[in-house]
Parts: structure tokens; sequence; C-alpha cells
């Protein structure tokens, strides 16, 4: 087994985030041509249902294996680490079939009742196997971030989105004569084929990784010395860890209950709050005298167009928050204030830095940006709307990473629960306004992310005394507005004939000029530079 560091765990899950990220536009570029915004809508409001499905499954099932495997890998704990991933396999095989059955059974009911839009039934019919699928997946996912391996992790990811994008689009297209709702199932059945792909790369890593010999145990000499730093009489805080657990295989399943339930109570009440979403925002709009095609294409133009170019910045997230479960565990277990408090430090910067340049291409390109990914130029002003708001989006993740990491879910919970209710209560609100539409769905969701981010990170400050400069945050925000000012100016200049070329341009011109600044203003180092893969080695000395 391969066990990687925190910041290469990270780059790794980064370099496949990024490249799923980039293939993922395939489709989203491709799929309104084919099936057109209305199409989207359907085919987007299918997500919410099987969001909240796959909450109740994977939840906090991956994040308690993880954090299990990873305590009982650091104490050379074999027996332990197979205990866990059979208690969590038959776990969650149990979830799984009983939900999907459950599901397939319900589906005329919800589609006909509960959504405005009926069409959307042959879409949830081709959606029920990833539920069996994809659970299945977390486990082994689960089972390899808890060993620090995040290679099979980021394979599976890249294969998973390269088939997805190949059969969504040829099935859609396939379909779609049968009709758009067809065109829409077919989508989703390519990302049926997806998901099949990437649990079989799953499973030809688990096997292969059955074959090695156990790894040796790392000393921990680092550690140790950071914890008789902080703990010189031999006390550790364990931040509500504990160091040694039971054999017995009934005390690891109610241990991995126990780690999961508030996690996916947590994550449920984001799946079910988007769910509650989709359905009110739906209704507010028919209430506000927008057809019913209308309404669906207005809010597929939301879900599926605005907010994935929004989320491109979320592979780093993401894979810091996945790298950063494991490696707060272990720390907190050993009462390493140090590395939480470093690791904190690095996530929250990566996520500052990488976001900025975002947010400022999405502020200010967001019609060009529109108009050649998607040809709908009408979509821009949401992307202008939402633009701001993305660094909170970017931030969030590593902070409820880290309260579940530091046995506070309930925390992370609260905090989730409090920005849904407010949400919630604006969409129905706001949306239902003539004047304001869509646009008042997009105020509460801007709304949400900011309160949820708040909290989070008030919750991890109070918890671990963690702190960010804030000359750092007046750093990168001049930066954003010199690199906003070239990006401008490349623009303008409409030096190439086409805009695509224009726009390609002035993004290049703002990101080089962003990471000068960076550089000069001191807030990227050497010692960043140096973890970067292949090239990093020229930074070393």
């Amino acid at each position: 087994m391969t066990k990687q560091t925190f910041i290469k765990g990270a780059l790794i899950l980064l370099a496949a985030g990024i490249v799923n990220r980039i293939l993922a536009f395939v489709p989203r570029i491709a799929l309104p041509r084919i099936i057109g915004a209305e199409g989207v809508g359907i085919y987007q409001l299918g997500y919410p249902f099987l969001i909240v499905l796959l909450t109740l499954i994977t939840g906090g099932i991956p994040l308690a294996i993880a954090k299990s495997i990873a305590e009982a890998e650091s104490q050379g704990n074999g027996s332990r680490v197979k205990q866990i991933f059979r208690a969590a396999m038959s776990l969650t095989v149990i979830l799984s079939a009983v939900l999907t059955v459950l599901f397939v059974w319900m589906t005329p009911w919800i589609s006909t009742h509960l959504m405005t839009d009926p069409r959307v039934f042959q879409t949830f019919r081709m959606m029920s196997p990833l539920l069996l699928i994809i659970g299945i997946s977390s486990v082994y996912r689960g089972y390899f971030q808890g060993k620090h391996n995040m290679i099979p992790t980021a394979l599976s990811q890249t294969m998973e989105t390269i088939i997805r994008i190949i059969f969504a689009l040829l099935f859609a297209k396939w379909l779609l004569p049968y009709g758009l709702e067809w065109g829409a199932a077919g989508a989703m059945l390519g990302v049926v084929a997806g998901e099949v792909a990437g649990f079989a790369v799953l499973l030809l890593q688990f096997a292969v990784d059955r074959k090695k010999p156990p790894a040796p145990i790392a000393d921990g000499s680092d550690s140790h010395e950071a914890e008789q730093q902080l703990h010189p009489a031999g006390k550790k805080k364990s931040y509500g860890l504990t160091k040694s657990e039971p054999k017995r295989p009934d005390t690891v399943m109610r241990r991995l209950i126990n780690l999961s339930v508030p996690v996916t109570a947590s994550r449920m009440i984001g799946s079910f709050s988007y769910l509650l979403e989709s359905i009110l925002t739906a209704r507010a709009l028919l209430v506000a005298g927008i057809a019913t095609g209308a309404a669906t294409a207005q809010y597929g133009a939301l879900q599926g167009m605005i907010i994935p170019i929004l989320l491109l910045p979320t592979a780093l997230t993401y894979s810091l928050a996945v790298s950063l479960v494991p490696s707060l565990s272990e720390a907190a277990a050993k009462g390493d204030r140090i590395t939480i408090h470093k690791r904190l430090h690095q996530s929250m910067r990566l996520c500052l830095v990488t976001g900025a340049p975002f947010v400022v291409v999405m502020l200010l390109f967001a019609e060009p940006i529109c108009r050649v990914l998607y040809d709908h130029a009408e979509i821009a002003p949401m992307l202008k709307w939402m633009a701001p708001v993305g660094m909170f989006i970017y931030m969030q993740a590593p902070l409820q990473a880290a309260l579940q990491a530091l046995d506070k879910p309930a925390t992370a919970l609260m905090n989730t629960f409090i920005g849904a209710v407010v949400k919630l209560v604006l969409i129905v609100q706001l949306a239902a306004m003539p004047s304001l539409g869509i646009y008042g769905a997009l105020i509460a969701i801007n709304v949400n992310i900011v309160l949820v981010t708040g909290l989070h990170w008030i919750s991890v400050a109070r918890l671990t005394g963690f702190r960010m400069k804030g000359l750092d945050f007046l750093k990168v925000g001049a930066a954003m507005l010199v690199m906003g000012a070239a990006s401008v100016w490349v623009m303008n200049l409409g030096a190439l004939p086409a805009m695509w070329q224009n726009l390609f341009s002035a993004c290049l011109a703002g990101v080089i000029v962003y990471l000068i600044l960076m550089v000069v203003l001191r807030i990227i180092d050497r010692h960043d530079a140096a973890r970067l893969p292949i090239i990093g080695r020229w930074f070393r000395t």
C-alpha cells in the first residue's frame, strides 16, 4: 500500500479533480445543445432525489471508514482494518438494497405528486441502479482514503468521468427521438455506465492491494516530538477521539454507526434542502406566473449550467477535504495541536489563493463565458450574481471536514440546518415574486452559502483556536483587483478573431499577473512550489 502525505494525497486528488472537472464540461456544453435547457432541467430535477438517497447510504459511512481505518493503521492493527471494512460493506449493501427497492416502488408517485414536471419519471427509472453501485464504491474509497492512498479514488473518478461523458451524450442523442424526457433519461443512463466503470477500477485496485505485503509502520517521531512540546507531562489532548478500540465485530459496527450517523444527518440536511429547493423553486416560479416548461428550463440553467461553472474550483476543496479527515484524525488522536493548525492553514490558504482568480473571471466575463460554453448569453446575469460568493463555497468543504475529523459533526449539522432553513424560507418568499423569479432562488442560495461557511469558520476557530492572518486576505484582494484590470485590458484589445480566443487570452494574462503577484506578495513561496509534482524538484535546495 502506498501511503501519501497530506499534501501529496491532496495533490493527487486535485490533479484528478481538475481533469475530471474539465472533462465534465464536455457534456455540460454538449448536452444543452442536444436536449436543450428544458431537457437539462428534466435531467437536473432527478438529481435532488438521487442525492438524498445517496446521502442516506453514503453520507457518513465513507468518512467513518476513513477515520476508523486511519486510527487503526496508526496503531498497526491490521485485523481491525479488516473488521472495519467488512462491517461497513455489510451495512452499506443492506441500506442500498432496501432503498433501491423503495425508490423503484415509489417512483410513479414521486414523479406525479411531488414534482411539477412528470416527465422526470423516465430519468428516475434510469438512475435507480446508482444507489447500489455508488454505495459499494464509497466503501472502497473510504478504505483507500483511510490508508492515505488517494490513487485508487483518483483513478476511479477519472474513469467514471470519461465513460459517463461518452455514454451520456450517446444515450441522450439515441433516445431523444422518443421524446425530451427520454433524452434526459439517456443522459442519466450514461451516469450509470460511468459509475460501473469507476466501480470496476476500485475492485481491481483492491484486488492488487490485497496481494501486497503490509507497509512498515512509521515511528511517528515528528508527531511524538510535537506532543512532548505541547504536553511535556505526557498528557495529550484527544479532541474526543479514542486511541484504542475493542476488536469485536459488533463493536466495530456500532462505532461505524456512531461516527456516520451525525455526519449523515448533517449531509442529509443539505441534501434534503437541495431536494426541497428544487420542488419549492419550481412551485414558486409557477406562483410568479412562469409556465411549467419555462420554469423547468430556468431551473435547468441555474443547476445544470451556472452552478457547475461556479463549482469548478471545488476540485481542490474536495481533494483537501478528503485528505484532511484522516490527517486531522491522526493528529487529534495524538493531541498534536501543531499539526492540526498546520493542516488547517494549508487548506484554507490553498482555497483562498486558488479560488480568487476564478471569482474574478466569472464576475468580469460572465457573458462571454456563457456564450462560448452554452450559446446562452441570457443566463450570464445568474453567474454574475453568484460569482462573489464563490470564495465562501471553496472554503466551506475543508471547514466542514475539519469539524467532522475533530469529532464535532453535530456542530456541522446545526450550522447546515440553520442555513437550510434560511434558504428555503427565502426561496418561498423571493422566487414567488414576479419581479425576481429565478433570481429570488439565487439570492436565497447565496445567503445560505455565506451563512453556513461563516458558522463553520466560527466553530472551527472556537474548537482549535485556528486563525488566519487578515493581511493574507488583503494581499489576495489586491491581487484580484490588478488581475481583473489586466484581464479586462487584454479582452478589450480584441486582438484575436474569435471570442473564445480573446476570452482565453484575457484569462491567461490575468492568471499570470495574479501568480506573479502571489509570489511578490509572498503568499506563495518556494516551499509551496516545491510540493508541486514534476516541476517541484526545481524549487528544492
